[in-house]
């Protein structure tokens, strides 16, 4: 067995130490952080093998130019002057095409359906979670967003999953908990939900208890290279060696990658969110409201509201608050019998979704450097997709046969 550091203390590092751990690993998680920030723990806690559309998809970049103009869309690309976001958008540019899609959604289906499985078990064992198998609902309000939709129902359904059409009256007859003016949805039966804020701190817990060790508050100043392959991380908090390194940084894991010479197309994708307690009316089923891609999730007596993806910079820490004033205007068009006011903005979460060109994530081990695996660029799926990305970072360093062909998710 060998010792393994990993970078980065979000769902998708946790979930690698949870499995290498399990394969008696001596396992460190080091973080920027303190172990409760980060995309994790505003989460609308989705998990979602109905999304086998990646974001580099054909119509995106039409759509992405008409939001520009729209200061409450709910998708935005931050212009500037910047190598790396000129290198990420023509990479997306050459992704955003059908031939894309037809290659890449069985590879999302496969890694979801695994991830929810793992999901499934865990929760059998511990239920700590407030993990539900509710599906998931897509509301739409307009015949040419019902028309998209449908289309990847059917897409979706072709792939084998469960999905039901809904029309207006199907919709009234169902049991949602809440009036809608949607005109028709689509209910993906084969997602479920959890609630990240106590799967997080579950996970947390558990490691301890496996003998992980954390070391929080604490960046990477260098990192020592011999042999072509790294050798020591140096850090505030001392030397730290191992045997074996993660990349699971989010949207930082694209800054380390250029510290080992290695380019990694990744950029912060932005989003914001809030949670209502006790609503007078309050969604039974997850939910996205489609013309806004707004995320509507229950977790027993409070809702969490989340939504957009702005394409920016780690240092961006400003909250729009015209973007979650978009949140809102959808939510009350959704349901008009809500009443949902604009939170104040110390009640808004922000959190950064680590977004690669392609829409598919990274998982895999470096080109260059002999003793990194990078498990990073999950996007908006970082916590759906995270047990799956655990399991196969454990055996690829316990250089085991993966669980899932890796082909799609290469650096590169």
């Amino acid at each position: 067995m060998e010792k393994v550091a990993i970078i980065g203390g979000g769902v998708v590092g946790l979930f690698s130490a949870y499995y290498l751990s399990n394969e008696g690993h001596q396992v460190v998680v080091i973080d920027k952080g303190d172990f409760s920030q980060g995309c994790s723990f505003g989460n609308a806690g989705m998990i979602v093998p109905s999304h086998v559309i990646p974001l580099a998809a054909p119509g995106m970049i039409t759509k992405g130019v008409r939001w520009m103009f729209d200061q409450k869309s709910p998708f935005y690309i931050k212009p500037r002057i910047n190598r790396e976001l000129v290198s990420w958008g023509l990479k997306f540019y050459r992704s955003a095409n059908q031939n894309h899609v037809d290659t890449s959604k069985t590879a999302l289906r496969d890694l979801s359906l695994l991830s929810k499985s793992l999901y499934h078990k865990i929760a059998s064992e511990f239920d700590q979670f407030q993990y539900e198998e509710n599906g998931l609902l897509m509301l739409y309000r307009t015949p040419n967003v019902g028309h998209e939709e449908i289309e990847a129902g059917k897409i979706a359904l072709d792939l084998g999953l469960e999905v039901d059409f809904l029309d207006q009256n199907q919709l009234h007859s169902l049991d949602y908990g809440v009036s809608t003016s949607a005109i028709g949805g689509v209910h993906y039966k084969s997602d479920a939900h959890l609630n990240p804020n106590r799967l997080m701190s579950f996970l947390l817990s558990k490691l301890r208890t496996n003998g992980v060790e954390f070391i929080e508050k604490t960046e990477i100043e260098q990192i020592e290279q011999r042999n072509g392959g790294i050798y020591s991380l140096q850090t505030k908090a001392g030397v730290i060696q191992a045997d074996q390194y993660v990349v699971a940084a989010g949207s930082w894991s694209s800054s380390l990658a250029k510290s080992l010479g290695e380019e990694l197309l990744l950029l912060p994708g932005k989003g914001y969110s809030f949670t209502k307690e006790f609503l007078l009316h309050q969604p039974k089923i997850p939910t996205i409201l489609c013309e806004g891609k707004v995320a509507v999730t229950p977790f027993g007596n409070s809702t969490r509201f989340g939504g957009t993806m702005e394409i920016t910079h780690v240092r961006d820490n400003f909250i729009n608050m015209k973007r979650v004033e978009g949140i809102v205007d959808t939510i009350n068009a959704f349901y008009p019998d809500a009443n949902i006011y604009l939170p104040k903005e110390s009640e808004v979460w922000k959190g950064f979704r680590p977004c690669s060109p392609t829409g598919l994530p990274y998982i895999a081990r470096s080109q260059r450097i002999s003793n990194v695996v990078y498990a990073t660029g999950h996007g908006m799926m970082g916590l759906s997709l995270a047990p799956a990305t655990g399991l196969l970072v454990s055996e690829l360093i316990s250089e085991k046969k993966t669980s899932l062909s890796l082909s799609h998710f290469a650096v590169g």
